[in-house]
Protein backbone atom coordinates (compact mmCIF):
# COMPACT_ATOMS: atom_id res chain seq x y z
CA UNK A 1 0.00 0.00 0.00
CA UNK A 2 2.88 2.37 0.83
CA UNK A 3 4.31 1.75 -2.65
CA UNK A 4 0.96 2.62 -4.24
CA UNK A 5 0.69 5.82 -2.18
CA UNK A 6 4.26 6.82 -3.07
CA UNK A 7 3.59 6.25 -6.76
CA UNK A 8 0.42 8.33 -6.53
CA UNK A 9 2.24 11.23 -4.87
CA UNK A 10 5.09 11.10 -7.39
CA UNK A 11 2.66 11.13 -10.33
CA UNK A 12 0.77 14.06 -8.84
CA UNK A 13 4.03 15.96 -8.39
CA UNK A 14 5.13 15.39 -11.97
CA UNK A 15 1.77 16.50 -13.35
CA UNK A 16 1.72 19.65 -11.22
CA UNK A 17 5.26 20.50 -12.38
CA UNK A 18 4.43 20.11 -16.06
CA UNK A 19 4.96 23.05 -18.43
CA UNK A 20 2.43 25.84 -17.84
CA UNK A 21 3.66 27.93 -20.76
CA UNK A 22 4.50 27.18 -24.38
CA UNK A 23 5.06 28.84 -27.74
CA UNK A 24 2.24 27.74 -30.04
CA UNK A 25 3.58 29.23 -33.29
CA UNK A 26 6.25 31.53 -34.67
CA UNK A 27 7.16 33.22 -37.94
CA UNK A 28 10.35 34.64 -39.44
CA UNK A 29 10.38 37.07 -42.36
CA UNK A 30 11.94 35.51 -45.47
CA UNK A 31 13.80 38.78 -46.05
CA UNK A 32 15.87 38.44 -42.88
CA UNK A 33 19.25 36.69 -43.25
CA UNK A 34 19.55 33.71 -40.92
CA UNK A 35 21.80 34.44 -37.99
CA UNK A 36 20.95 38.16 -38.09
CA UNK A 37 22.21 39.86 -34.93
CA UNK A 38 21.07 42.96 -33.10
CA UNK A 39 23.51 44.65 -30.74
CA UNK A 40 21.09 47.17 -29.23
CA UNK A 41 17.43 46.37 -28.56
CA UNK A 42 14.48 48.31 -27.18
CA UNK A 43 12.01 46.24 -25.13
CA UNK A 44 8.42 47.43 -25.14
CA UNK A 45 5.83 45.51 -23.06
CA UNK A 46 2.37 46.81 -23.99
CA UNK A 47 0.80 45.76 -20.71
CA UNK A 48 -1.56 47.91 -18.68
CA UNK A 49 -0.40 46.78 -15.24
CA UNK A 50 2.75 48.79 -14.53
CA UNK A 51 4.20 46.31 -12.04
CA UNK A 52 3.76 43.41 -14.46
CA UNK A 53 5.22 45.53 -17.27
CA UNK A 54 8.35 46.29 -15.21
CA UNK A 55 8.89 42.65 -14.22
CA UNK A 56 8.49 41.29 -17.75
CA UNK A 57 10.71 43.94 -19.34
CA UNK A 58 13.38 43.38 -16.68
CA UNK A 59 13.45 39.60 -17.19
CA UNK A 60 13.60 39.95 -20.99
CA UNK A 61 16.34 42.58 -20.66
CA UNK A 62 18.44 40.28 -18.47
CA UNK A 63 18.11 37.47 -21.02
CA UNK A 64 19.18 39.79 -23.86
CA UNK A 65 22.08 41.23 -21.85
CA UNK A 66 23.26 37.69 -21.13
CA UNK A 67 23.64 37.35 -24.91
CA UNK A 68 25.84 40.45 -25.02
CA UNK A 69 23.17 42.93 -26.18
CA UNK A 70 22.68 46.45 -24.96
CA UNK A 71 19.09 46.91 -23.83
CA UNK A 72 16.73 49.80 -23.17
CA UNK A 73 13.37 49.25 -21.45
CA UNK A 74 10.29 51.35 -22.12
CA UNK A 75 9.51 51.37 -18.40
CA UNK A 76 12.73 53.35 -17.83
CA UNK A 77 12.63 55.52 -20.93
CA UNK A 78 9.00 56.64 -20.85
CA UNK A 79 6.93 58.01 -17.97
CA UNK A 80 4.84 55.58 -15.86
CA UNK A 81 1.65 56.92 -17.49
CA UNK A 82 2.54 54.93 -20.62
CA UNK A 83 -0.80 53.05 -20.69
CA UNK A 84 -3.41 52.16 -23.30
CA UNK A 85 -5.24 55.37 -22.39
CA UNK A 86 -2.12 57.51 -22.84
CA UNK A 87 0.01 55.88 -25.52
CA UNK A 88 2.73 57.95 -27.22
CA UNK A 89 2.28 58.03 -30.98
CA UNK A 90 4.34 55.81 -33.24
CA UNK A 91 6.63 58.62 -34.37
CA UNK A 92 7.48 59.64 -30.82
CA UNK A 93 8.50 56.08 -29.96
CA UNK A 94 10.53 55.63 -33.15
CA UNK A 95 12.37 58.90 -32.67
CA UNK A 96 13.30 57.94 -29.12
CA UNK A 97 14.33 54.41 -30.11
CA UNK A 98 16.53 55.73 -32.92
CA UNK A 99 18.10 58.38 -30.70
CA UNK A 100 19.21 55.56 -28.37
CA UNK A 101 20.86 53.74 -31.26
CA UNK A 102 18.54 50.73 -31.10
CA UNK A 103 18.52 48.38 -34.10
CA UNK A 104 15.50 46.34 -33.06
CA UNK A 105 12.32 46.68 -31.01
CA UNK A 106 10.92 43.66 -29.17
CA UNK A 107 7.27 44.31 -28.41
CA UNK A 108 5.26 42.12 -26.02
CA UNK A 109 1.48 42.22 -25.72
CA UNK A 110 -1.39 40.35 -24.09
CA UNK A 111 -3.64 39.29 -26.97
CA UNK A 112 -6.42 37.61 -24.99
CA UNK A 113 -7.37 36.05 -21.66
CA UNK A 114 -9.83 33.19 -21.23
CA UNK A 115 -11.33 31.98 -17.96
CA UNK A 116 -13.11 28.71 -17.30
CA UNK A 117 -14.74 27.47 -14.11
CA UNK A 118 -13.95 23.80 -13.57
CA UNK A 119 -15.19 21.31 -10.98
CA UNK A 120 -12.49 19.30 -9.25
CA UNK A 121 -13.92 15.99 -7.96
CA UNK A 122 -13.24 14.91 -4.40
CA UNK A 123 -10.50 12.37 -3.78
CA UNK A 124 -9.77 9.57 -1.37
CA UNK A 125 -7.25 6.77 -1.07
CA UNK A 126 -9.09 3.55 -0.34
CA UNK A 127 -8.64 -0.17 -0.89
CA UNK A 128 -11.22 -2.81 0.14
CA UNK A 129 -10.49 -4.50 3.47
CA UNK A 130 -7.57 -2.19 4.26
CA UNK A 131 -8.45 -2.56 7.95
CA UNK A 132 -8.03 -6.33 7.84
CA UNK A 133 -5.73 -7.57 10.59
CA UNK A 134 -5.65 -4.20 12.41
CA UNK A 135 -6.99 -3.31 15.82
CA UNK A 136 -9.16 -0.22 16.05
CA UNK A 137 -6.21 1.97 17.08
CA UNK A 138 -4.17 0.99 14.05
CA UNK A 139 -7.18 1.23 11.76
CA UNK A 140 -8.15 4.68 13.04
CA UNK A 141 -4.59 5.98 12.85
CA UNK A 142 -4.31 4.76 9.28
CA UNK A 143 -7.73 5.77 8.01
CA UNK A 144 -8.12 9.10 9.81
CA UNK A 145 -5.71 11.10 7.65
CA UNK A 146 -7.19 9.52 4.51
CA UNK A 147 -10.72 10.78 4.95
CA UNK A 148 -12.58 11.86 1.85
CA UNK A 149 -11.80 15.35 0.51
CA UNK A 150 -14.88 17.01 -0.99
CA UNK A 151 -14.81 18.45 -4.49
CA UNK A 152 -14.63 22.15 -5.23
CA UNK A 153 -14.85 24.66 -8.06
CA UNK A 154 -11.78 26.43 -9.39
CA UNK A 155 -11.25 29.08 -12.06
CA UNK A 156 -8.67 28.19 -14.71
CA UNK A 157 -7.11 31.04 -16.72
CA UNK A 158 -5.25 30.93 -20.02
CA UNK A 159 -3.30 33.97 -21.24
CA UNK A 160 -2.43 34.39 -24.91
CA UNK A 161 0.68 36.49 -25.59
CA UNK A 162 2.37 37.76 -28.72
CA UNK A 163 6.00 38.82 -29.11
CA UNK A 164 7.07 40.81 -32.20
CA UNK A 165 10.57 41.85 -33.25
CA UNK A 166 10.78 44.87 -35.56
CA UNK A 167 13.76 46.15 -37.50
CA UNK A 168 14.16 49.84 -36.62
CA UNK A 169 15.74 50.94 -39.91
CA UNK A 170 13.02 49.45 -42.16
CA UNK A 171 10.24 49.41 -39.51
CA UNK A 172 9.34 45.92 -40.78
CA UNK A 173 8.28 42.94 -38.70
CA UNK A 174 11.01 40.32 -38.88
CA UNK A 175 9.90 37.79 -36.25
CA UNK A 176 6.72 36.98 -34.34
CA UNK A 177 5.70 34.33 -31.82
CA UNK A 178 2.41 33.45 -30.16
CA UNK A 179 2.31 31.69 -26.81
CA UNK A 180 -0.07 30.42 -24.14
CA UNK A 181 0.32 30.61 -20.37
CA UNK A 182 -1.92 28.29 -18.38
CA UNK A 183 -2.95 29.29 -14.86
CA UNK A 184 0.26 31.13 -13.83
CA UNK A 185 0.69 31.17 -10.05
CA UNK A 186 2.29 34.64 -9.98
CA UNK A 187 3.49 37.38 -12.31
CA UNK A 188 7.10 36.64 -11.32
CA UNK A 189 6.85 32.98 -12.32
CA UNK A 190 4.91 33.88 -15.45
CA UNK A 191 7.63 36.33 -16.47
CA UNK A 192 10.48 33.87 -15.83
CA UNK A 193 8.75 31.11 -17.79
CA UNK A 194 7.75 33.47 -20.59
CA UNK A 195 11.30 34.81 -20.93
CA UNK A 196 12.66 31.27 -21.09
CA UNK A 197 10.32 30.04 -23.85
CA UNK A 198 10.59 33.24 -25.91
CA UNK A 199 14.40 33.41 -25.66
CA UNK A 200 14.69 29.78 -26.71
CA UNK A 201 12.36 30.22 -29.70
CA UNK A 202 13.85 33.48 -31.00
CA UNK A 203 17.39 32.04 -30.79
CA UNK A 204 16.24 28.94 -32.63
CA UNK A 205 14.30 30.80 -35.33
CA UNK A 206 16.89 33.46 -36.10
CA UNK A 207 19.84 31.09 -36.11
CA UNK A 208 18.48 28.48 -38.50
CA UNK A 209 20.78 27.76 -41.40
Amino acid sequence: MKKILSLFLLTSYLVSCGPSQKVTSSWVSPDVPRGAKYKTVFILALIQNQSAKNIIETDLAKAAEAKGMKVYKSSEVFAPNFTKDNLPDKQTILEKVRSLGCEGVLSIGLVDKQSETRYVPGTTMYSPYMGYGMGFGGYYGYMGPMMYNPGYYTEEKTYFMEADLFDVASEKLIWSAQSEAYNPSSISKFSRDYTAVIAERINKDLNKK
